[in-house]
């Protein structure tokens, strides 16, 4: 009897002696092949930051490379925003965006200010404000005898964060934030050939409204010939003025350019004041910053994307626009205004839960478009542990990684190998920072997190190449 009661103990002793000596020598040989890999690379050690381990029940290191040493990130910091984000905004959360009135429409007339506040949505786009005013036209009001009053006093008006590289461009990823934002708080800026050349192109504006002003010289020029387009970004009195120069071959495809705003809150307005024109309404008075009354009632409501499809937006693409309105979404929950310092605040909050402290990270900006932030290989891997963890937000999370070979900043890497697919991992890119963060999925189901950081001068397109490389082999 009890020789029959042992034997499902020793089965499972078996089992599990079997499977740690059948770890012990992958971990070694997966080892070696990374160690191959950096040697031919001849990139210095001392330039690298990497640590691969199998979290699954007892931890194997495979490979630790200066793991507990603190490096810049760049956007791999993104992860760590993620993990907060999810924690304090589960799957299925949304934000909203509201049109409220003080007063009652007269007939087909609204005797006073319409106001449109934000509610820190990140994903608040050309299709959002037409579910927006499509829901306000089913009020039948034709004439807003008033103003456009923008409220975005959920987050405080600090539009770029001093925890940002300091040096402002016009370029789409550099937006500034706000809790009532639009487009990504950015401009496309199209320009096509005129049918002969000589002729000047066709440019215009993506959406178009009262806020953003075009000055435009593009010539068409012949066949065969090289494009050079220039668009720059300036503020004006009542917007920002976007001016376009340059040529365009009569048998080139339609270029786009996608530029900044500087006032979020007066860009909203502006395009709220176009998109009710587009459907009847007449706003007699101007757009102007304000906030709404307590008395204000509610005449329609967007919600926005899913937190987890926003996360996607971030993660994919690396938008930095979108993990600092984030930041300031988790910085509001104390109560507003939401600033990215005390979102930072949330975000440290849940590296120390998972045992880490001012040894592990320097956090000061949520998307890492920083060289101020720091963290060690060790501590982002912990991140990427404690997310494949969770089980209600683990689905959501991986879904937000760029997928290597298919999409987002992986779409062209790592493509027609054995990656492709099996990857999923977050970039990361500044001048003299290469990283890449995220797991690799083996044939046998295992699934590893993987942290690789560069800080130094070589060549980044080699650094990445290194980088793909040892993704690659841990998939094999």
């Amino acid at each position: 009897m009890h020789t029959i009661k042992m034997i499902p103990l020793l089965i499972a002793f078996l089992f599990s002696t079997s499977a740690k000596a059948l770890t012990a020598p992958w971990s070694e040989q997966q080892k070696q092949k990374m160690e191959k890999i950096l040697k031919k690379s001849g990139i210095p050690n001392s330039d690298l930051g990497i640590y691969v381990a199998d979290g699954e029940g007892d931890k194997t290191t495979i490979l630790d490379l200066n793991s507990s040493k603190k490096m810049i990130p760049a956007s791999v910091t993104k992860l760590a925003t993620s993990g907060a984000v999810l924690r304090h905004f589960p799957p299925g959360s949304k934000m909203k965006t509201q049109l409220l009135a003080t007063t009652t429409s007269d007939g087909s007339t609204l005797k006073g200010d319409l106001y449109l506040r934000g509610g820190g949505d990140p994903s608040f786009v050309s299709e959002n404000m037409w579910y927006l005013v499509n829901v306000f036209t089913r009020s039948e009001i034709k004439t807003i005898d008033g103003d456009i009053v923008v409220d975005d006093s959920l987050f405080d008006d600090l539009r770029f964060d001093p925890s940002r590289q300091s040096e402002r461009v016009d370029r789409a990823y550099d937006a500034p934030t706000g809790a009532m934002s639009f487009n990504w708080n950015s401009v496309n800026i199209f320009i096509r050939p005129a049918a002969k050349a000589g002729q000047p192109a066709m440019v215009t504006l993506d959406p178009e409204n009262g806020y953003t002003h075009l000055k435009a010289k593009v010539e068409t020029v012949a066949a065969g010939k090289n494009s050079s387009i220039e668009a720059d970004r300036d503020e004006s009195k009542d917007g920002d003025l976007l001016v376009v120069r340059g040529r365009i071959a009569v048998d080139s495809k339609e270029m786009v350019i996608y530029k900044n705003i500087t006032h979020p809150d007066l860009w909203a307005g502006e395009n709220l004041k176009s998109f009710l024109a587009e459907r009847g309404i007449i706003v007699k008075g101007k757009v102007r910053a304000g906030g709404v009354p307590k008395a204000a009632r509610l005449l329609a409501e967007s919600e926005g994307h899913s937190i987890e499809q926003i996360l996607a937006d971030m993660n994919k693409f690396s938008n930095n626009f979108v993990a600092e309105m984030l930041t300031k979404n988790m910085g509001a929950l104390s109560g507003p205004p939401g600033t990215i310092e005390k979102g930072m605040v949330v975000i440290r909050d849940y590296l120390k839960s998972l045992g880490l402290g001012e040894k592990d990270f320097d956090l000061y900006n949520p998307s890492g478009l920083t060289r101020k932030n720091q963290i060690t290989p060790q501590a982002l891997w912990r991140v990427l542990n404690d997310l494949r963890s969770q089980f209600q937000y683990q689905p959501e999370f991986l879904s937000s990684l760029p997928i290597a070979g298919i999409d987002g900043t992986l779409k062209k890497r790592m493509k027609d190998s054995p990656a492709e697919r099996t990857v999923r991992a977050k970039t990361g890119f500044l001048t003299g920072v290469v990283s890449l963060a995220g797991y690799a999925g083996r044939g046998d189901g295992a699934v590893i997190p993987f942290v690789f950081m560069y800080n130094g001068s070589r060549d980044p397109a080699k650094v990445r190449q290194v980088f793909d490389e040892l993704a690659e082999s841990l998939v094999l």
